[in-house]
């Protein structure tokens, strides 16, 4: 009985300290695959920012499924929102709650944090 105790309460604190050093790592690796998608995607939008002398427009389905957006239906489906002083946001919603992952033109980086753009 003692044997199965040690190894029950043993097998409960690796668990617990796998999910907390899970959580605690950085989001270029815990997201990888998101933000390569993301940085493609990226890419297409200032090559179309380039050519076009602006952003596409957020209702521009059209459009952005040729720079590498799929339609909402996934999850986490990307979301984009722009201002118009030519910010743009990419956001992966999941769920209604944030915050998310997101990328802002502004600041040029990958961050868990709420929308900036409304």
């Amino acid at each position: 009985m003692k044997k199965i105790v040690i190894i029950f309460t043993a097998t409960v604190l690796i668990i617990i300290l796998s999910i907390t050093i899970y959580w605690n790592l950085p989001i270029e690796i815990t997201r990888k695959s998101d933000i390569e998608s993301g940085k493609k995607i990226i890419q297409n939008i200032e090559n179309y920012k380039k050519t076009n002398g602006k952003l596409p427009e957020k209702g521009d389905w059209k459009t952005l499924e040729k720079l590498g957006f799929k339609p909402e239906k996934s999850n986490p489906y990307l979301d984009y929102l722009k201002d118009s002083s030519g910010v743009y946001e990419l956001i992966y919603v999941e769920g209604f709650d944030g915050p998310y992952l997101m990328w802002n033109s502004e600041e040029r980086k990958w961050t868990i944090d709420f929308p900036k753009i409304k």
